[in-house]
């Protein structure tokens, strides 16, 4: 008897120990997030158009996304997103990327990706489990500066606009074949045991104080870019 009370205190400890790791890797990734989102918005002419930042639905942004290949490559990264609500950015929802690709192609690399959802249909997919860019969602790289040109097609049927930071360089990327799946382990040590990704991105979820700083990042974006860039 006594043994199975020190196995289920022991389980208990190494369960409470995990969801106390998940919850600072989901701190830190908020916080990495709003720095990569202030230090983009904040280089001269070379951020996320004005009328993009207006018109998203939701703002998902994944730092130190790690790509790695020989012949054969890969990526994956942890991300976090907002969406809009009628009462402001919502909770964020915690969500993993990964994807393969084939080709000519040898080395590591960390990048920062952001992406911009800026539909109703995208916004469902950020809504779901798990969902594929190019096979369920619409992608495209992202056109850069203070605005979008009027040639673009942004406003009409692409559902996520893409983009990408390496070693310094910001530019749109394209995506395909990229699975988002919610980090339920996070949203867990975040919220509670049975809080959703859908919940967190339609405001059916408090906030909690350690999101304070991604929130505001993201909603005063175009105040920053407008700062530096008179």
């Amino acid at each position: 008897m006594r043994r199975l009370l020190l196995f289920v205190a022991l389980v208990a400890l190494t369960s409470l120990a995990w969801a106390e790791d998940d919850r600072a890797d989901a701190v830190e990734r908020m916080n990495k997030a709003a720095e990569v989102m202030t230090q983009i918005m904040a280089a001269p002419d070379k951020g996320i158009p004005e009328e993009i930042l207006d018109g998203a639905k939701c703002v998902a942004i994944v730092p130190d996304m790690f790509k790695a290949g020989f012949v054969f490559g890969g990526k994956h990264g942890k991300g976090v997103a907002t969406c809009r609500t009628r009462a402001g950015w919502s909770a964020p929802a915690f969500f993993t990327i990964s994807g393969g690709s084939w080709g000519a192609q040898i080395g590591a690399q960390s990048i920062d990706l952001i992406m911009m959802i800026m539909n109703e249909q995208g916004m469902k997919n950020m809504l779901a489990n798990k969902f594929e860019i190019g096979a369920d969602a619409s992608a495209a790289a992202g056109p850069v500066g203070r605005h979008a040109s009027a040639g673009t097609d942004w406003t009409l049927e692409t559902q996520i606009l893409t983009y990408s930071r390496t070693k310094g360089l910001f530019a749109g990327v394209m995506l395909k074949g990229d699975v988002i799946r919610a980090d339920d382990d996070s949203m867990r040590a975040m919220y509670n045991a049975k809080a959703t990704h859908s919940a967190a991105l339609t405001g059916k979820l408090t906030a909690p104080a350690a999101a304070r700083k991604f929130l505001t990042t993201v909603a005063k974006a175009k105040n920053i870019a407008e700062a530096k860039n008179p």
